[in-house]
């Protein structure tokens, strides 16, 4: 069953990469969040770092997804370090490290009262990635800890995943509440349900996009309305299966995830836009002693 939603989501997104639409496509937003737990809880440990950008292309925008997918598409680049809860002494051992990139095609459209996003990632890790030379390098001309994990991490390899949202925007008093259904498989095998809540008028008419790692909804499409918009969210997971934790390592997969968040956009302008937020992430790994706080922040300038 796994197996075959893959491979139905790559069909899909394959035959979606060409263009489906007839009207010229034009680029229509972007998308990017920075995710770190040093703005966040400050510990510098597990789901660390991450940094996600998103380029929207399709014939134009009006307020929603279109029916038909493929006519408006996410080209998502996204680079992430996992890593014990120290990089060298006590704590190195307690879960590997992880350098990743990828790279993936996802089509938003509308179908009634739900807004759907599916598509497909290829994810890149290991130390060809060169994330972990990197991260050494800043920490040998800093007073960061010296990275004693580089031999302990996870290989070298290139992995397909897809992933399939639902959600179901209700308008209620004001804010907009939004429920949601997840199924990803590849890297990590997964269903999620969880519900995000929205309040403020530069959240209605935009593209919003999930961040893999915190579920914040970033705006991808900003419409023109300036302020403020209050968002906030939380979900539940089931996992199976985790290529970041395997079997029989030192880490223990935890079969259930929480993450619960909230966060604040301002549109100051057409061309500025500012969120930060925050996201409790909870254990991971049954040897996690303990959930994590990360921030999030993103700063649009076009000129």
């Amino acid at each position: 069953m796994r197996a075959t939603l893959l491979a139905a989501l790559l069909a899909l997104t394959a035959l979606l990469l060409p263009g489906a639409a007839t009207a010229e496509r034009q680029t229509l937003g972007y998308g990017r969040i920075f995710n770190n737990d040093l703005i966040g809880d400050g510990l510098d440990r597990w789901r660390t770092g991450s940094y996600t950008w998103s380029l929207i292309r399709g014939p134009g925008w009006q307020g929603r997804a279109p029916a038909r997918p493929g006519q408006v598409m996410e080209y998502r680049f996204h680079t992430e370090i996992i890593a014990p809860s120290r990089l060298n002494g006590t704590g190195s051992r307690d879960r590997r490290y992880a350098g990743i990139h990828s790279l993936g095609a996802h089509t938003h459209v509308a179908r009634g009262p739900f807004d759907l996003a599916f598509g497909a990632d290829l994810v890149f890790t290991g130390p060809q990635t060169g994330i972990d030379d990197a991260q050494a390098w800043v920490h040998d001309r800093t007073d960061a800890p010296r990275m004693g994990v580089r031999e302990w991490q996870i290989g070298d390899g290139a992995h397909l995943h897809g992933t399939l949202e639902a959600a179901r925007p209700v308008v209620l008093q004001g804010a907009i509440f939004r429920p949601f259904a997840e199924l990803q498989h590849g890297v990590e095998d997964l269903g999620r349900i969880g519900v995000d809540w929205m309040v403020g008028d530069i959240l209605s008419d935009g593209l919003l996009l999930r961040d893999s790692v915190t579920g914040h909804l970033v705006r991808g499409i900003e419409g023109a309305v300036t302020g403020l918009g209050f968002v906030g969210g939380l979900d539940v997971t089931r996992i199976s299966e985790s290529l970041y934790l395997p079997a029989g390592g030192v880490a223990t997969l935890a079969e259930e995830r929480l993450r619960v968040r909230a966060g604040v956009h301002w549109q100051a302008a057409a061309d500025v836009s500012f969120f930060y937020g925050l996201t409790y992430l909870g254990e991971e790994f049954e040897e996690q002693t303990e959930g994590q706080v990360l921030g999030s922040l993103k700063l649009n300038f076009a000129f």
